[in-house]
């Protein structure tokens, strides 16, 4: 299989004050959150000028691509400027036939998989039977760059440390906190599962033994249940059992954008300093060579039709796939008007 171009697909998110509620509210379109919540998420990025990390986090993790690709790189968001839609009606002007789509996240389950095949089959559909093909590249969370670099995170992390408390600082791995109703959805547990996996990968990396996997970034009314434990109460815990030092690393995110940068090194940070305890917060992935690196590897397992480069764990690797076999995140989560499995693949 040949490609043409590169397509990263993300979240997108807001550039200036006046477009945080606008893009809040196309986030939740649907959902019937009420104003109330809306505006106390937008004090998060009010706190940081209305602008999210995450869109110049992508523009960098660009310009390394193009140093490492003679291919043309696109950029499209879900819920904000440049949308994917207009995005992929200027890779149909401009020739493109066929490309490869890297999603800033690695992971299974909706958000993380099936919710991005839905963006790509809206954005082929609103451009029209001249849309290029676009195949969504494979979940990556035991790719050994991905391994590579956040146990590297993490060993920077634990260096900031005061030297008398390294060796007892505890490893904490977060990942955003979805609904069970959601965790279910592709398969028993699929995203928990591969959270817990990639971590156990990382940690045998950055020679922890033993380690921590919490949720952080929950969101909606307290009545429906979503996965546990929180961090901020995980590290209510630790600090009950003496726990003085803490790495945290948050596997769960490719990127330091918002709910990085504000619930962990504001909001959890605030609350460690004021319960004695000293963390020290390692880096996600963020626009680092090795990234780059790691989505050229992900093309070339399909133009050279290789077996796909793993870290290989003690268990099975909890299902993945993509587009080539139709198995999308797994055969149970299939999106929502999804292409047959040849569609835009071949």
């Amino acid at each position: 299989m040949d490609f043409d171009a590169v397509l990263l697909l993300s979240f997108g998110g807001p550039e200036g004050p006046e477009q945080v509620m606008p893009f809040l509210e196309n986030v939740t379109r649907g959902r019937g959150i009420p104003p109330e919540r809306l505006a106390a998420v937008a004090e998060h990025y009010l706190h940081f000028g209305g602008v999210s990390p995450i869109n110049g986090i992508n523009r960098a993790l660009i310009e390394e691509l193009q140093k490492v690709t003679e291919l043309p790189v696109y950029f499209g968001n879900r819920n904000w400027d440049p949308f994917v839609e207009d995005t992929v009606a200027a890779m149909r002007d401009n020739g493109v036939r066929r490309a490869a789509v890297f999603p800033t996240s690695a992971w299974g389950g909706y958000s993380g998989c099936a919710q991005y095949q839905e963006d790509i089959t809206r954005a082929r559909a609103a451009v029209g039977e001249s849309a290029p093909q676009l195949v969504k590249l494979r979940q990556y969370f035991d790719h050994p760059l991905f391994v590579e670099m956040f146990a590297d995170a993490i060993a920077d992390a634990a260096a900031t440390l005061p030297e008398e408390l390294r060796s007892q600082a505890q490893l904490v791995f977060t990942a955003h906190s979805i609904p069970l109703r959601a965790a279910s959805r592709c398969g028993p547990d699929l995203y928990e599962r591969q959270v817990g996996y990639a971590s156990r990968l990382v940690a045998a990396a950055a020679g922890y033994d033993d380690f921590d996997v919490v949720w952080q970034s929950r969101s909606g009314p307290p009545q429906v249940p979503w996965l546990e434990p929180d961090v901020g109460d995980h590290l209510d815990e630790l600090v009950a059992r003496g726990t003085k030092a803490l790495v945290v690393c948050p596997i769960g995110f490719v990127a330091d954008h918002i709910e990085v940068v504000w619930d962990l090194d504001n909001e959890l940070a605030e609350q460690a300093e004021a319960a004695g305890v000293v963390l020290a917060r390692a880096l996600t992935p963020n626009a680092q060579p090795r990234f780059a690196r790691l989505v050229i590897d992900l093309i070339e397992e399909l133009t050279q039709g290789r077996e796909p480069s793993r870290v290989v764990g003690p268990e099975p690797v909890p299902g993945y796939g993509n587009s080539l076999d139709g198995s999308y995140c797994t055969p149970a989560c299939r999106p929502v008007s999804a292409p047959t499995p040849n569609a835009g693949s071949r």
